[in-house]
C-alpha cells in the first residue's frame, strides 16, 4: 500500500468513526481510548493470523501425532500477541446483534491482559460507555477488507493518524500526550539515534520512540530491536497506556514506567543514555524545590533555578541523562532561551560545557492547543571534547518554513524535513545529505515532467489538434535547457490546456443538448478530457514543486557546502553569545532575509496559495456549522 493509498484509507477511517462520534453522547476524550483500543485488536489479530500460518509451517510433523497445537510461547519467538478466542477480531466481527458487545469487549482486554503482564492494567475497557449500535458500527468499520491483510507498520500509521486527528480535537488532556509529528521528524532526524540507549522522560504516547523505529528502518534497513532500547517515563496514567498500547501496535519493545520525573527517576540512567528525546510540558510551576530528592538531585549539576518554572529542571535533566558522546534534543518554551536571572547563570554554564549544539525556532500553530512558538533544542555531548567543535553552535530560524494545514495549524512538509536535516549535516561537515536529497528531488521533478509531457500528447489527441511548438520543446533532451525555462513551460501548457478543455466540455455540453443522441457519448469523452486533465495538472504541479526544492536548497548553498544564510541559519561562537547576554535565540543571530524583488514575485502561485487558504476555511466553517447543530440539538433547541 503506497503513502496516497494509505492517507485516502485512513481519511476514509476517520471520516467513519468521527462521525459516529459527533452523533453520540460521548465527549472526543470518552471515545479515542476505546477506538484506539479497537485499532490496537484489529491489529493484533493480523499478526496473529499471519504468524499462526508461519509457526505452524515451521513445526515439526510426528509420524503418528501429526503437529502439535500452536502454544503462547511460539508467539513470542514470531514478535506477535497470543490472542485468546475472545480477542480474536473474527470472533468479535461475528457476534450476534442481541451481544453485548460493550460488556464482550471488556472482557476480551481482560482476557489478552491476563496474557502478557506488559500490558497489565493497559487496554480500555470502558466499552460500556458505547452504546451497543455504535460499537458494532465501530467493528464494521475496522472490518474494512483493505485491512485484512495490511502490514504492522501500516497499522502504526493509522493508529498515529487517529492519535494525531483525537489531539486536535481536544482528547486526552488537551493533547498534550501527542507531539506533532513535525516536531518528532525533526528531532529524530537532528540527533539520529540509531543505537543504544534511547530515553524519553516525558514519554505521552510514545511518538519520539515509534519515529527513532521508523528511522532506523529507513536508514540502517533493519528492525530497531536489534539496535536500541527504549525507556520511557510518563507521570499521567492513561498516557502511559496509550505509550504501551503505542508500542504494542508498532511491534516495538520498551521500558515504560508511570512516574513524576520532578521526583522520581526509576530508570537511574545519569551519564548512561545514548540519546535522549523529550517535548515535556512547558512552563511548569508548583515543583517542590525543598524536597530533599530536589535539591539533591544529581541531574541538576548546574544548579537549582530559584523563579517557579520547571524549564531549566526538564533541560538539565536531558543534559545529565546523556552518556560523554551522549546526542539530546528536545522542545522547548521560546522564553527559555533568554530567561534572565538563576535561568540565565545556569544557560551560561551550558554554553560553556560545548554540548550545546543546535538551537531551532519554530514558529507559531505547531501544536493543537496552544499557538505559541517553541524552540527546539539539541546538546552533543560529543562536542565538549574537541575545542573546535566546542566553540560553534548552529543557529537555525525556521520561523518562516512551514505549510500551512488549515487557519490555525502549521506542519513541515516531508521536504521541508530533508532540507532541515540536509543544512544541519552541511554544518556538522556531511555533504551527502545535501547531494542525495537534490539528486532524489531532480529524480521526482524530472518524472513528473514525463508524465506532463504524456499529458500533452494525450490531450491534444484528445482535442483533436497538436501544438508543434509545445511538443518540440517536451521532447527536447533535460540537458538543453534550464529548470526555469522548463518550468514557465509546464506554466504555459497548465494554463493552455486548461482553457482548452474547458472550451471542448462547453462544446460538447451545447452539442448534447442539441442532439440528445449523443448524450451518452459525448459524456464519456468529457469524462475522460476531465480525468486526463486532472492527471496532467497533478504532473505539473508535482514537477513544480520540485524544482521549487531544488531552487530553495541551490540558492542557500550554491556550492554544496555549509554558508551562513541571512534570516536563516548562522554558526556562531561563545564570544558571540556571550556579547548577546547568552541568548540562545536563533533570530537574535541570523539576521534579516533579503526581500524579493517584485519581478520575483508568482502571481500564479500565490492565487494557488489563496485557493488553498479558501478551501480550508470553507472546510472549517463546515465543520464549526455541524459542530453548532450539534450542541443545538443536545440542548434540545
Amino acid at each position: 500500500m503506497n503513502r496516497e493509498q494509505l492517507k485516502q484509507l485512513e481519511d476514509r477511517l476517520w471520516k467513519a468513526a468521527d462521525d459516529l462520534r459527533a452523533n453520540s453522547k460521548l465527549t472526543a476524550t470518552e471515545y479515542s481510548f476505546p477506538v484506539l483500543g479497537l485499532i490496537f485488536l484489529r491489529h493484533a489479530y493480523n499478526r496473529f493470523i499471519t504468524a499462526k500460518a508461519q509457526i505452524e509451517e515451521s513445526l515439526p510433523s510426528h509420524p503418528q501425532r501429526g503437529k502439535r497445537p500452536v502454544n503462547k510461547t511460539d508467539f513470542l519467538s514470531a514478535n506477535a500477541i497470543f490472542l485468546p478466542e475472545n480477542a480474536q477480531w473474527k470472533t468479535i466481527n461475528e457476534l450476534p446483534e442481541s451481544a453485548d458487545v460493550g460488556e464482550y469487549l471488556n472482557e476480551a482486554m481482560k482476557s489478552i491482559e491476563a496474557e502478557y503482564e506488559v500490558l497489565q492494567d493497559v487496554l480500555p475497557k470502558d466499552y460500556v460507555l458505547f452504546e451497543s449500535d455504535l460499537l458494532f458500527r465501530l467493528i464494521r468499520i475496522f472490518n474494512d477488507p483493505l485491512l485484512d491483510n495490511v502490514t504492522g507498520d501500516v497499522f502504526g500509521r493509522i493508529y498515529e493518524y487517529f492519535l494525531n486527528k483525537f489531539a486536535m480535537s481536544g482528547a486526552q488532556e488537551g493533547g498534550e500526550f501527542f507531539t506533532p509529528p513535525s516536531l518528532v521528524n525533526a528531532i529524530v532526524n537532528i540527533i539520529e539515534p540509531n543505537h543504544g540507549t534511547v530515553f524519553d522522560p516525558a514519554c505521552g504516547s510514545a511518538g519520539m520512540f515509534v519515529q527513532t523505529a521508523h528511522f532506523i528502518e529507513e536508514n540502517l534497513h533493519t528492525e530497531a530491536s536489534q539496535k536500541v532500547t527504549f525507556y520511557g517515563q510518563e507521570k499521567a496514567d492513561t498516557n502511559t497506556k496509550l505509550a504501551k498500547m503505542n508500542m504494542a501496535v508498532h511491534g516495538l519493545d520498551a521500558k515504560i514506567m508511570q512516574g513524576n520525573t520532578f521526583y522520581d527517576d526509576h530508570h537511574d540512567l545519569v551519564g548512561k543514555c545514548d540519546f535522549v528525546m523529550a517535548n515535556p510540558p512547558f512552563n511548569v510551576d508548583g515543583v517542590d524545590k525543598k524536597k530533599e530528592s530536589v535539591k539533591n538531585d544529581p541531574r541538576l549539576p548546574l544548579g537549582l533555578p530559584k523563579n517557579d518554572n520547571a524549564n531549566y529542571l526538564w533541560i538539565q535533566y536531558f543534559y545529565s541523562y546523556l552518556n560523554e558522546t551522549g546526542r539530546a534534543g528536545f522542545v522547548m518554551a521560546s522564553s527559555a532561551s533568554d530567561a534572565g536571572h538563576s535561568e540565565k547563570k545556569i544557560r551560561q554554564q551550558l554554553v560553556e560545557t560545548g554540548a550545546v549544539d543546535v538551537m531551532v525556532s519554530i514558529g507559531t500553530k505547531f501544536f493543537y492547543t496552544r499557538s505559541l512558538p517553541c524552540s527546539l533544542w539539541f546538546f552533543d555531548r560529543s562536542k565538549e571534547q574537541d575545542a573546535e567543535r566546542a566553540d560553534k553552535i548552529l543557529m537555525l530560524d525556521l520561523r518562516d518554513v512551514f505549510r500551512k494545514v488549515s487557519s490555525n495549524l502549521h506542519d513541515f512538509t516531508d521536504e521541508q524535513l530533508q532540507n532541515i536535516q540536509a543544512l544541519v549535516r552541511l554544518y556538522r561537515g556531511d555533504r551527502g545529505t545535501f547531494n542525495k536529497t537534490l539528486d532524489l528531488y531532480r529524480e521526482k521533478s524530472a518524472t513528473a515532467f514525463k508524465k506532463a509531457q504524456e499529458g500533452v500528447e494525450h490531450l491534444n489527441n484528445l482535442l483533436g489538434n497538436t501544438s508543434p511548438e509545445v511538443l518540440n520543446l517536451a521532447a527536447e533532451p533535460e540537458s538543453n535547457y534550464q529548470n526555469s525555462k522548463r518550468s514557465s513551460t509546464v506554466k504555459e501548457w497548465k494554463v493552455k490546456y486548461t482553457k482548452a478543455v474547458k472550451k471542448q466540455v462547453d462544446s460538447n455540453k451545447n452539442e448534447a443538448k442539441a442532439d440528445p443522441s449523443k448524450r451518452g457519448e459525448l459524456k464519456r469523452k468529457t469524462g475522460l478530457l476531465e480525468k486526463v486533465l486532472a492527471t496532467f495538472t497533478k504532473a505539473v504541479e508535482r514537477h513544480l514543486y520540485f524544482d521549487k526544492e531544488i531552487e530553495w536548497l541551490k540558492s542557500r548553498f550554491p556550492d554544496g557546502n555549509y554558508a551562513d544564510v541571512a534570516g536563516l541559519c548562522k554558526v556562531v561562537n561563545r564570544k558571540e553569545i556571550k556579547a548577546n547576554d547568552y541568548s540562545l535565540t536563533a533570530g537574535r543571530y541570523v539576521g534579516v532575509a533579503t526581500v524579493e524583488e517584485d519581478e520575483g514575485f508568482d502571481f500564479e502561485e500565490r492565487m494557488a496559495e489563496i485557493k488553498q487558504e479558501l478551501k480550508l476555511l470553507n472546510e472549517e466553517a463546515i465543520v464549526l456549522a455541524e459542530t453548532i447543530q450539534t450542541d443545538l440539538t443536545e440542548l434540545g433547541i
